[in-house]
Formats: structure tokens, sequence, C-alpha cells
């Protein structure tokens, strides 16, 4: 059995873009913390806000100065929750005019994530941006090209990028010891009540275009844009509501073909989570997601791994969500550049909405 140190975990960050370079750290003396970021949320309605302002609130580097939530109901109902206790309530444009702010964290309906983006944007804020992108890949790159004209970075909400596991499955691919990548298979199941179901109604592309993006935006990190992507949709649940809740999509490359499945139905569907990448020299199989667990088959030692298969094991990677937090105060405070550029974010908006049996117009 392995388990992943402190150290090594650090040194897959750093290997991987995720960890801060020396910057206004090394400036202010190792005993001295720079100013906090501040930062504001606009929405409650995203199933991660709550989860999302909580990471905010217990980082180190962030000050939240405000919530903005137009919808009175939705309002009242997160004045109860303790993640929002304390906070100011404001209007968007109260926020986007708070003195020296400098991101905001967009948690709104998906209707509403990209048109709520662009505005924070334009009155020159970084993002935080929950998925998925919206069902308009022409407006998610419009989004995406008005925040590189202004120098802002747009950070989408797929936090598997900073689970422990991953960084280390990113790292053994790009060094190499997984040889020839020919498979990738991943599967994010769970089941979601009626409530849930009625909230994802509006959205033609069911539960794929609901969880499919975290996935997906690992699988494009490893293997890239796909040649083709082929999407099969069907609705299983006994509720009969019509509602596309157990999808399967092939994403094809050269060499490699790639499955994303996606399943509201599955009874305990969160512990069978997975991702599977297939190498000529090795698999490494990560399941379930969160917390990580991991396998590792390798055809000949290399580094701390053994030939054939092991465990891996990692260290507590503390809240869901502080690792994206963490990486964006680096990027703000100038002391890293940011490991996830547009083109991959535009790429994975892309292929979510063909797993998805979405149009891209």
């Amino acid at each position: 059995m392995n388990t992943l140190s402190r150290r090594s975990f650090l040194h897959t960050s750093a290997a991987l873009g995720l960890a801060a370079v020396p910057g206004i750290h090394a400036q202010l003396g190792s005993g001295a913390r720079p100013p906090k970021i501040r930062i504001g949320q606009i929405g409650t309605a995203h199933a991660h806000a709550s989860g999302k302002m909580d990471a905010m609130r217990h980082s180190e580097e962030f000050e939240v100065v405000g919530i903005v939530e137009p919808d009175t109901r939705r309002r009242a109902a997160a004045e109860k929750s303790k993640a929002y206790a304390g906070l100011p309530w404001m209007t968007e444009e109260q926020l986007l005019n708070v003195s020296g702010l400098q991101a905001v964290d967009v948690e709104t309906e998906v209707k509403n994530l990209v048109p709520t983006a662009e505005r924070c944007i334009a009155a020159g804020k970084h993002i935080h941006l929950d998925k998925p992108g919206g069902e308009s890949l022409p407006a998610f790159k419009r989004m995406l090209d008005n925040a590189v004209r202004r120098k802002l970075t747009v950070q989408m909400g797929y936090m598997l990028r900073y689970n422990p596991a991953f960084q280390l499955c990113f790292r053994l691919e790009r060094d190499g010891w997984l040889g020839d990548v020919f498979s990738i298979d991943t599967c994010m199941n769970k089941v979601s009540g009626m409530a849930e179901r009625n909230n994802l109604l509006p959205y033609r592309g069911g539960g794929m275009f609901e969880l499919g993006g975290h996935v997906i935006d690992s699988v494009v990190n490893i293997m890239g844009r796909p040649t083709k992507v082929s999407a099969y949709s069907r609705a299983s649940s006994p509720l009969k509501d019509g509602f596309a809740d157990n999808q399967l999509a092939v994403l094809e490359y050269p060499g490699a073909t790639v499955t994303v499945r996606i399943a509201l139905v599955e009874v305990e569907g969160g512990a069978r989570r997975q991702f599977v990448v297939c190498g000529t020299k090795g698999t490494f199989d990560i399941r379930p997601l969160e917390p990580p667990k991991a396998r590792l088959a390798l055809d000949a030692p290399r580094g701390q791994y053994k030939k054939g298969y092991q465990d891996v094991n990692f260290p507590h990677p503390g809240g869901r969500y502080d690792g994206e937090f963490a990486d964006l105060a680096n990027v703000i405070r100038g002391e890293k550049q940011f490991g996830f550029s547009c083109a991959h974010d535009l790429a994975v908006q892309e292929t979510l909405l063909l797993a998805s049996g979405l149009p891209l117009g």
C-alpha cells in the first residue's frame, strides 16, 4: 500500500501548476500575510452555492463583502442558513461597486450563470463560475473572450481538478508512467429526488448536462478535445417525467475511446463514482472520487510504486471546495498563472454540450 505523503501531494500540485510560486508572500516576508481578497457571491440557487460560501468564509485568503439574491423566496431561505449568517445582503449593482472588490462567485440558476458572469467581467472582476456554463456555446465563448480581453480569470467550478487523486492521475499521465492512454471510463451517478429533477427538467441535456462536466473536464485535461462525440440518452426513472436520467457519451480519439456515464437513478451511486485511465504501461483507477481512493497498476516499478496493482491513499484534502479558492487567490495575487486556459474551458463546454445531445449553436 502506498500513501501519497503531504510532500508528494504538494510536489504533484506544483507540477500541475496548482501550487503557488514565489510572489507577494516572499516580497512581504515569511511572517507576513497579504491583504485578504475582497469577494462577493451572486445567487444562492445553485446546488453548490452554500458550500462555496462556506469555503470562502473559512479561507484565510478572502474577505466576503456581501451576498446578492434578488429572488425573495430564495433569500428568505438562505437567510436561515448558517453559511450566510451575518453577511450583508445587497443588490448586484451595490456589490459590483463595493470598494476594492476583486472577484465574484457566481452561483445563480444555470440559465443565469453566464449572463451574470458577463456583467461581472464588464465590471472588471475575476470570476468563479459554477457549472455548467449554460446551454449556448457562443454565449460561453463570448464571456471567455471578454475575460481574456480584460485580463481577468474565469475559474469554472469543476472541483475534481483539485482532488489529490486526480492531480496524481494528471502527473502520472504527463510523466508517461501510464504509457499511451487507450481508454478512460468514467461514471458519476446518484439518485435524484423529485424536487431536484423538477429543477433540472427545463434543461434539455438531462443528468449529463448537470454532472458530466466534472469528469469531462478531467478527460479533456488528459486527452484534449475529442474528434467525435456520440450521445445516448434514456429516461429510466419510475417517475415517468421524461427527464433524461440515464445517459452515456462515447468520446473518440485517435487510438482511444472514452465513456462518460451519468445516471440519476443508481442506488448509492456516489460510492461507485469512478475515473479509470488505462494506458499501455499502467492503469489508474479512482473509485470512489470523494473522498478519493485509488489503485495503480504498473508494468514495471517506477518511483515509489511497485510493479502490479497497489492501493494509493491520499492526505485529507480539506473542504470540498478549498482547493479551488486557494488556487484562485494565488492567481488573483499574480503568484502563478492559472492552470486551465480559456481554450481548455471552451473545449470542455463544447464536449459537454455534445455529450448531452445539445446543439452547439
